[in-house]
């Protein structure tokens, strides 16, 4: 599957998913991004402040629990502590982009916002094994996270079980 196709295919399945397939394909996908430490490990301590970086362990600690509101506000600390004047480690830039998209879902329930967490985590995998742009899903690793993607999104009501 090429990239394009990709993309295609996770849209249709965010388009065509339930309410609560989608709520808990976002749940596990912005807590396994969040909370990958190989992605957070690689960040350089200088890119944010010692404030943004404590709202950033307050939101990683939280991000099941914390409201829209109170996500968005940590978000906003993060933001006014960022240190990198544009080129930020790809994985702290994931984890903050995974916690922008769930905040946004939480506050407008937007399925475009989960398409681009899925996308995210696909980035993440991407980052973590260099998919082949002719077969996108050719690794191993890369066809796991398509498959559970896919399970989530589409998973019978109390079918759904962590993968």
């Amino acid at each position: 599957m090429r990239y394009d196709e990709l993309e295609t295919a996770i849209r249709r399945l965010i388009a065509e998913a339930s309410d609560d397939n989608l709520r808990a394909f976002g749940a596990e996908t912005v807590s396994r991004l969040v909370g990958n430490e190989l992605l957070f490990d690689v960040a350089d301590e200088d890119e944010l402040d010692e404030d943004a970086s404590s709202a950033l362990a307050t939101a990683r600690e939280n991000v099941l629990t914390a409201s829209g509101t109170e996500l968005r506000t940590l978000l906003t600390r993060i933001d006014d502590g960022i240190l990198t004047d544009g080129d930020m480690d790809p994985g702290l830039l994931i984890i903050i982009a995974a916690l922008e998209h769930w905040t946004t879902y939480l506050e407008t329930t937007q399925r475009s916002e989960l398409y681009e967490l899925a996308i995210r985590s696909i980035e993440q995998v991407d980052y973590q094994v260099s998919a082949d742009l002719g077969d996108f899903l050719a690794k191993p690793e890369m066809a796991a996270e398509y498959d559970r993607i896919e399970r989530l999104l589409t998973a019978p009501a109390g079918a759904r079980h962590a993968g």
